[in-house]
């Protein structure tokens, strides 16, 4: 565990705010004393956020209902593109 005194906290806050996100506790003294002790946060797992599909093709299209024939057009467009 490393030492910082409040004077270096407040003069060299990157160097110590470093040694945290590095992963290592940081205790603060004051006139010898230790005062406080600063850990780096303990890390979670991230939820994993679903996108939503519906709302994504929806912004996309709006409310549009294509027919069976503009479906064909757009399929045949893809499918070019894949040839070549």
């Amino acid at each position: 565990m490393k030492t910082a005194t409040v004077a270096d906290l407040r003069n060299n806050f990157r160097r110590v705010s470093a040694l945290i996100d590095n992963g290592e506790s940081v205790e603060i003294t004051k006139r010898g004393r230790v005062v406080a002790r600063l850990v780096p946060p303990v890390t979670s797992k991230p939820k994993l956020v679903k996108p939503d599909w519906k709302a994504q093709i929806k912004a996309v299209w709006g409310d549009r209902v294509f027919s069976a024939a503009e479906v064909k057009a757009m399929r045949e467009a893809e499918l070019e593109g894949e040839e070549g």
